[in-house]
C-alpha cells in the first residue's frame, strides 16, 4: 500500500485528491513541516526525508519519492485506468509536465512558499509584484476550457486547485480573474477534492486548535 506523509493544505493536498480521484487507498502520515516531527510518533521528520518538506510518497517497495510533479506523475500512472494523466505516447503527456512545472515553479515556490515562510516587506516584494502576471496564464487558457489538459480531470489540476486555495490566505482575491474562479468552483464540485479539502481542513484546526 502506498504511503503519504502529508501537512494539512499543503501542497501534499494535490497528492491527496491524486490518490482519491484514482480510487487508491493510502495510508496517511501527519508530518508537521514547521517542528519536523511526525505526529504519529514524534520522530524526526527528516529521518524520512532529508528534505523536511511534503509530500513523500513511501512506494510499495519501501523506495520514498518527493516533490509534488513526480508524485502527482507517479500517482497517475499507479491506477492509467482513472485517466489522471495522458498515456505513454500522447502529445499531451508533456502539457502535463508543462503545467505540473508552472504551478510548482511559478505560483508556489514563487509565490506561496515566500509568503508564509517570510514575512519581512522586502522579501515579499517580489513575488507580490509577479504574481498577477503568473496568474494571466492559466486564467487565458482556462477561458474556453474546463480543464488543464485535454478533456478531463488530471492531476495537474489537482495541483492547481491546491495553489488555487491557498492564494486567498496569501492575500489574493482570485476573483479578479473570472476564470480562475469558476473553475476552483468546478474543481471543489468534484466530490473527491471536496472530500480531500474537508479533510484536511478538519485536520489543521485540530493543529491550531
Amino acid at each position: 500500500m502506498l504511503q503519504l506523509y502529508f501537512f494539512p493544505m499543503a501542497c501534499s493536498l494535490a497528492s491527496r485528491i491524486a490518490l482519491m480521484e484514482a480510487g487508491i487507498e493510502a495510508r496517511y502520515h501527519l508530518a508537521h513541516i514547521w517542528t519536523k516531527t511526525v505526529v504519529d510518533d514524534g520522530s524526526d521528520f527528516r529521518g524520512v526525508s532529508p528534505k523536511g518538506a511534503v509530500p513523500v510518497l513511501v512506494l510499495e517497495n519501501g523506495e520514498r519519492l518527493t516533490e509534488s510533479a513526480a508524485v502527482l506523475q507517479y500517482i497517475a500512472d499507479a491506477k492509467p485506468e482513472a485517466g489522471l494523466a495522458p498515456r505513454l505516447g500522447d502529445p499531451d503527456r508533456y502539457r502535463l509536465q508543462e503545467w505540473l512545472s508552472f504551478v510548482g515553479a511559478e505560483i508556489h515556490k514563487a509565490f506561496l512558499f515566500p509568503t508564509f515562510w517570510y514575512k519581512d516587506d522586502g522579501s515579499l516584494a517580489k513575488p507580490r509584484a509577479r504574481i498577477t502576471h503568473t496568474l494571466a496564464v492559466p486564467s487565458a487558457h482556462l477561458a474556453d476550457r474546463e480543464f488543464l489538459v485535454g478533456d478531463s480531470f488530471s492531476v495537474a489540476d489537482a495541483h492547481l486547485t491546491w495553489a488555487l486555495l491557498l492564494l486567498r490566505p496569501a492575500g489574493v482575491d482570485i476573483a479578479q480573474w473570472p476564470s480562475l474562479f469558476a473553475y476552483l468552483g468546478r474543481m471543489q464540485a468534484r466530490p473527491a477534492v471536496r472530500e480531500a479539502i474537508a479533510t484536511e481542513v478538519a485536520l489543521r484546526k485540530t493543529l491550531t486548535a
